[in-house]
């Protein structure tokens, strides 16, 4: 689950971003045994209403989808309802989460390589980037 914003990502990796937080979804929503351990739901659980930020989460996502001519299913996000907390996500982070997305635009994507270069890293709406290091949740 990028902390990038969603226009950063190739197809592989918008579709890729929204089954996984679908399931990230169900397991916050207590309705699947599988992946509870995932490091990344740190974050969500670390909200004051982790279901409903990974509905917005979700919902950033649809967007971009939207925006594509994609027909991601929205009537899957479970809560849909304006949050006002924003997450912290570090400038470390999002500056890994960039060359990590980088590497793999190289290999897979080259003309989303090309627009990857052209740009600068930008989060999804989510989140708020405050200064600090890679997060301990990510796996370096």
């Amino acid at each position: 689950m990028w902390s990038l914003h969603p226009s950063h990502l190739d197809r592989a990796g918008l579709v890729a971003g929204w089954r996984e937080t679908l399931l990230a979804q169900a397991v916050l929503a207590d309705l699947t045994k599988g992946y509870k351990n995932h490091p990344q739901l740190e974050r969500f659980r670390e909200t004051s209403d982790p279901l409903l930020m990974v509905g917005a989460y979700l919902r950033g996502l649809h967007e971009e989808s939207l925006a594509r001519g994609y027909r991601f299913d929205g009537s899957k996000i479970m809560r849909t309802e304006h949050v006002t907390e924003l997450i912290p996500v570090t400038d470390g982070q999002l500056a890994f989460e960039w060359t990590h997305l980088g590497s793999k635009l190289a290999h897979r994507s080259p003309e989303d390589a090309a627009r990857w270069a052209e740009s600068s890293p930008t989060p999804h709406p989510l989140f708020k980037v405050v200064s600090g290091g890679v997060a301990t949740w990510e796996r370096v």
